[in-house]
C-alpha cells in the first residue's frame, strides 16, 4: 500500500483529528483568557472593596485611633465603630487571602506585610484576638504567620 492510497483510506480519519486538535487548542486558549479576564475582573473587586474600607475610615475621624500605635485601650477601651471597623479589614483580609490562595486573583505581593503592619496596631491586635476563635483554621495560621514576618 503506498501513501497515496494510505492517504486516500484514512484521510477522512486524518482531517477529523486535526480538526478535532485545533478545536481542543482553540478551547484551552479561550479557557485561559477567560480565566485571565477573570482573575483580573475578581483583583478588581476586591480592590473596589479596599478602597471602600478605607474611604469610609477616611470620613470617620472617629476611626483615627485604629492607625494609633500608641492607642491605650486600658484607658479607653475600643468603641463599637472601631470594632466594625476593624472587622471589616480582617474580613476583607479574609477574602484577599483565599482568593489568593485559590488563584481567583493576580497574586497580592505586599498582602503578607499589610497583614502585618495592620494587626500589630492594637486596636486591630485587640479585635483579632477576640474573633479569630471564629475563623477558618487556615486563616488563623496565615495571620499568625504574617504577626511574625519580617
Amino acid at each position: 500500500m503506498g501513501l497515496g492510497e494510505w492517504f486516500s483510506q484514512n484521510s477522512f480519519n486524518l482531517v477529523s483529528s486535526v480538526i478535532a486538535i485545533i478545536g481542543l487548542w482553540f478551547t484551552a486558549f479561550a479557557i485561559r483568557s477567560e480565566t485571565k479576564a477573570r482573575r483580573v475582573a475578581n483583583l478588581i473587586a476586591v480592590t473596589e472593596n479596599h478602597r471602600q474600607i478605607w474611604t469610609e475610615y477616611a470620613r470617620s475621624p472617629d476611626l483615627t485611633r485604629v492607625l494609633d500605635a500608641a492607642a491605650d485601650l486600658a484607658k479607653q477601651p475600643i468603641t463599637f465603630r472601631e470594632a466594625v471597623f476593624t472587622r471589616s479589614v480582617i474580613f476583607q483580609l479574609n477574602s484577599a487571602y483565599y482568593a489568593t490562595k485559590d488563584d481567583l486573583i493576580i497574586k497580592l505581593e505586599g498582602l503578607r506585610r499589610d497583614a502585618f503592619e495592620f494587626l500589630s496596631l492594637p486596636i486591630p491586635m485587640a479585635t483579632w484576638k477576640l474573633i479569630q476563635d471564629k475563623q477558618n483554621d487556615e486563616f488563623v495560621a496565615f495571620v499568625e504567620s504574617c504577626l511574625i514576618w519580617k
